[in-house]
């Protein structure tokens, strides 16, 4: 049976999950076996909504729907780990599987070290993710780019560094170099990922590597955990699964397409950062792009960082009430809070109307703080510099001093008689 450790190929014996499957249909499978041996309660997925470049989370506790949510979607920029945290009480009080990339999974783990998010109630399958492109920015390059209408696209990917697609008529691919040097491709916080296969959930799995008679054919799922070998050993003895061990060569492989994608991610971060400009520059520029802030929150209330029972942006002491645009002291709130923790998934740049640059800005003060503190977030369960983790029970012990200033607390020698 299955181990930590292992590095398999993978693929299904349900007749009908390979009918509707991409690569095999392993996950799928897997989420079935989870789901019809009470594993977990449910399983949180994306599925295409009314078409490819509508992804909607599902959340699924019957495996007779789980057929839909085959394949993947390289246009949903969804954020599972939030929506966890705000519709699904954490996991608190279910056992939950979720499919997450990258981001998902680091932003799980930040939420959890703040104790907004149970993972012992958690199982997740990670997917390899080499980036996902803006639902608008990809209908406006099919288009312009690949002169082909959007609405015909039935199927996209990204493989061998080209974004491809199928429609009605033939398919195409175009380099993803090329599109993205012409301002196409995938969203900017993507290409500085350097988190491509998500080893600290339970299963790392994906297409990279897998070889032969195979390719095509079968999922590559490397074991991260115990709690990923039994969900694996439990689907092969159900009968959902087969597995073989992966081909060395295709080990190689997938080493070097990580490799390239890592720095790939490097030299994005460079280009990007180095367009900050450095000191008194990257601030007045700063203050320059978040000038057209409408304080609408959404930056906020999409952020997985961002969890707080009383939010210090709203606080009058700080943030003028009613002023447009707000006091650049909002920015610096939000600045100061996340900057140790930014997981870098764009949802503050994805879903800004004033089409503000907050995912840029947030990753390189991140990468910074990285630098001096060698804190990487979204890793591992180790605390951020500034983490408040039971922020609830912080907030009442400050509304005793009767005030929640926290620095009229730890500054005022008043205040603490």
């Amino acid at each position: 049976m299955a181990k930590k450790g292992d590095m398999l190929y993978a693929w299904t014996n349900d007749a009908d999950i390979k009918k509707h499957a991409e690569l095999g249909g392993a996950v799928t499978a897997l989420w079935k076996h989870a789901l019809d041996s009470k594993v977990v309660d449910a399983v949180l997925v994306v599925k295409k909504g009314t078409d490819l470049y509508d992804a909607q989370p599902a959340l699924i506790t019957k495996s007779a729907d789980l057929k839909d949510t085959a394949g993947s979607l390289h246009c949903g920029t969804l954020l599972l780990a939030k929506l966890i945290h705000k519709f699904l009480d954490g996991a608190e009080h279910m056992k939950l599987g979720v499919t997450v990339k990258g981001c998902d999974m680091m932003g799980m783990y930040e939420l959890a070290k703040r104790k907004q998010i149970n993972l012992d109630n958690v199982i997740m399958i990670g997917v390899n993710c080499g980036g996902s492109v803006s639902p608008v920015t990809a209908r406006k390059m099919i288009a312009d780019k690949f002169g082909v209408d959007p609405d015909k696209v039935h199927k996209e990917e990204i493989d061998k560094g080209q974004f491809i697609i199928e429609y009605e008529g033939g398919h195409k691919g175009i380099s993803v170099d090329e599109l993205e040097e012409q301002g196409y491709g995938r969203r900017t916080n993507c290409r500085r990922c350097k988190l491509k296969i998500p080893r600290q959930a339970d299963l790392a799995c994906g297409n990279w590597g897998v070889i032969g008679d195979k390719a095509g054919k079968a999922t590559f799922i490397e074991v991260c955990s115990e709690k990923g070998a039994n969900l694996v050993s439990g689907a092969i003895k159900a009968g959902l699964l087969a597995t073989e061990a992966a081909n060395p060569k295709g080990l190689e492989i997938r080493a070097k397409v990580e490799n390239a994608m890592m720095k790939l991610g490097d030299k994005w971060r460079q280009k990007d950062f180095a367009g900050l400009g450095e000191g008194k520059d990257r601030l007045k520029k700063i203050m320059a792009e978040t000038s057209r802030c409408i304080k609408c929150y959404s930056c906020i209330s999409a952020c997985p960082i961002c969890y707080c029972v009383d939010c210090t942006t709203k606080n009058p002491a700080y943030v003028t009430p009613g002023q447009l645009p707000p006091n650049f002291m909002f920015h610096l709130i939000r600045f100061a809070h996340i900057a140790d923790s930014c997981v870098n998934c764009g949802q503050c740049q994805e879903l800004c109307p004033a089409e503000i640059p907050n995912a840029l800005f947030m990753h390189a003060q991140q990468v910074e703080l990285e630098k001096m503190f060698g804190h990487t977030p979204g890793i591992s369960m180790e605390l951020p510099l500034l983490a408040l983790v039971e922020e609830k029970e912080e907030r009442a012990r400050l509304a005793n001093t009767g005030s929640d200033m926290i620095y009229e607390n730890v500054f005022n020698p008043v205040a603490k008689k």
